[in-house]
């Protein structure tokens, strides 16, 4: 049997600070998982498959989406399958002309919602480019009527940048999501290898939009590590995020979805994760999650409720 392209590693450097990384030809063994148990995973894909609804967990191929099916949650990804942007790092399909918005989109989700019970519910977006509005009105829609179906349910959404425009980010601030979440991704000094047309200083830009917008709107924004940042960069980073206004910052470790994809570069110890997480509290970050397996969904409910 061949081994996967992802677990075949260039030798053991250091970074440039010095900081230790691992690499090796295997996982290391905190990247090791059990299987969960249950049958609450088939009935939440049931749930996916009858109203047609994909989910980031697999179009990305979450390590964390057996154990989050499972417990009956799932990021729901909408506005297509299909992506205007094509990030080395992401495993979603790229099309410069994805397909028409579902009219009954929203709809869909808001019975997903319901379907699964959930108090919390996590809705991140393909890049729409080709809208003139980066699909902003049909978020917010979105937004209505899961909130008018699900009156209890708290409401976390995950966006693009919509190219900068502020006008777009009104529209979905209106519909009042309970966390308005925008990854900023990586540190500057790789943001132009990682990431397609989105930029450091406009991420930056546009989470303190967001947090000037509303003083009561808590936000959130997360990072990938192990693509050959150095703990310097990442701090340097999280420091960013702290004057723009961020309440959540969430980093993990990047995990190369194909062989087409972004090396992964190294594998950052659960150590190096808890410093990350004590340097961003010591600077006054409200919530700081970090840890190998983290994303920016993972565990979003429990997230919110610590916050209170």
């Amino acid at each position: 049997m061949k081994k996967s392209k992802l677990n075949v590693l260039p030798e053991n450097p250091e970074l440039d600070d010095g900081s230790k990384v691992v690499l090796s030809g295997r996982f290391p063994k905190w990247l090791h998982r059990k299987l969960p148990a249950g049958s609450e995973l088939w009935k939440t894909r049931a749930i996916l498959k009858t109203l047609h609804l994909p989910t980031v967990c697999e179009e990305a191929k979450c390590p964390n989406l057996l154990e989050c099916f499972s417990k009956k949650t799932a990021t729901f990804l909408v506005m297509g399958k299909e992506c205007t942007r094509n990030c080395p790092f992401c495993n979603i399909d790229f099309s410069a002309t994805p397909k028409p918005l579902e009219k009954d989109e929203p709809d869909r989700i808001a019975q997903s919602v319901q379907a699964l019970g959930l108090k919390h519910v996590v809705i991140t977006m393909v890049a729409r480019d080709d809208l003139d509005d980066g699909g902003a009105r049909h978020l917010a829609n979105i937004i209505h009527e899961t909130r008018i179906l699900n009156p209890e349910t708290k409401i976390e959404i995950l966006t693009g940048d919509f190219e900068g425009k502020t006008s777009s980010y009104d529209t979905v601030l209106a519909a009042k999501p309970e966390i308005f979440n925008y990854n900023i991704e990586t540190v500057r000094r790789l943001t132009p290898k990682i990431r397609h047309r989105a930029t450091y200083d406009r991420t930056l830009s546009l989470l303190r939009y967001i947090c000037d917008h509303d003083s009561h709107q808590k936000v959130k924004s997360g990072l990938m590590v192990g693509l050959g940042e150095t703990a310097d960069e990442v701090k340097e980073t999280i420091c960013d995020l702290y004057d723009a206004g961020c309440d959540i910052i969430t980093i993990g470790q990047y995990l190369q979805p194909s062989r087409h994809k972004f090396r992964v570069k190294a594998f950052i110890t659960p150590k190096q994760f808890e410093e990350y997480a004590n340097y961003g509290r010591s600077i006054g970050i409200k919530q700081m999650y970090c840890g190998p397996f983290v994303r920016s969904s993972y565990n979003a409910a429990a997230l919110l409720d610590e916050k209170k």
